[in-house]
């Protein structure tokens, strides 16, 4: 049982509680998840069963899609609805052209600084754990990408947007962002994650659904990476580590063998070899 289960997480779980429910379900110890959605928010959580704990970093680092409720007036502690409000402000008027035109001069890479209320470790300790002690310590600015900001819908006190960023992009504060530039401020009230890489919400299980059925197999999970089979003698090398040639010009490539049992992930060198990133042994949990 190797693979990735598509989640689709309901508000006031955190991603550690869909793992633990996972792992008690499916009987194994080896679950990971590939990127915290916080308690308030909804969507796709990718969780990695088995060896699939080894792709963990790799479906982490893709591009994710977002569906956001900012509510404007209203700063909280957290940037979220579940915070303390903490600064109110007057909204200013909106218009449709206003919001269309800064979420244009928003697209781009650029520097953000993480929430306090994040999952981002400091010496070892979540900067969460710090934020609830009433710690707040200086955080380094991340560069991220913005690819699209579209306007769903809004009100007097509410924008519906959708977002496309990069791995890092903290929605939360990419919300009380957009509430500065236009003058007040703002929390997210809702956030559902729509997709993540080419994997999509609505292929997704919901929690109370989980089962053994579900689990996509690797072969299947890494269908976003071009896929090479190779013969036996290669098959031997491959499960030995070892550096090889291959009749590819993809930088990154999924080896499998003629049984479609995947074998490992392997990056090509400068001198065009090919080194093992991640190596698979099925059938060890």
């Amino acid at each position: 049982m190797d693979g990735i289960i598509l989640i689709n997480k309901e508000k006031d779980w955190t991603s550690q509680d869909v793992c633990a429910k996972a792992k008690h379900i499916l009987k194994t110890k080896k679950v990971g998840h590939t990127g915290t959605l916080d308690p308030f928010a909804t969507g796709l959580l990718v969780l990695t069963i088995g060896e699939g704990t080894k792709i963990s970093q790799l479906i982490e680092s893709l591009n994710k899609s977002y569906l956001a409720v900012l509510k404007l007036g209203e700063k909280t502690s957290t940037g979220d609805l579940n915070g303390e409000i903490i600064k109110e402000e007057k909204v200013p008027r909106l218009d449709e052209q206003k919001i269309k035109t800064l979420f244009k001069n928003m697209l781009g890479k650029q520097k953000q600084i993480p929430p306090m209320t994040s999952a981002i470790k400091v010496k070892g300790v979540p900067l969460y754990r710090l934020a609830h002690q009433g710690i707040e310590i200086e955080r380094k600015a991340r560069e991220i990408e913005i690819f699209d900001l579209r306007l769903m819908n809004f009100d007097e006190r509410t924008i519906i947007f959708t977002a496309d960023v990069s791995k890092g992009t903290y929605l939360r504060t990419l919300g009380e962002t957009i509430a500065e530039k236009l003058g007040t401020v703002g929390h997210l009230s809702e956030l559902e994650r729509t997709r993540v890489g080419r994997y999509l919400n609505k292929n997704s299980t919901k929690i109370g659904e989980i089962n053994a059925e579900k689990v996509i197999p690797l072969n299947e999970a890494l269908f976003f990476l071009p896929l090479l089979k190779v013969d036996f003698e290669t098959e031997k090398k491959v499960k030995n580590g070892m550096s090889i040639n291959l009749p590819s010009e993809e930088k990154i490539v999924v080896l499998q063998n003629y049984q479609n049992q995947v074998l490992a992930i392997y990056q090509k060198n400068e001198k065009g070899m090919y080194n093992s990133l991640r190596g698979f042994n099925h059938g060890n949990d």
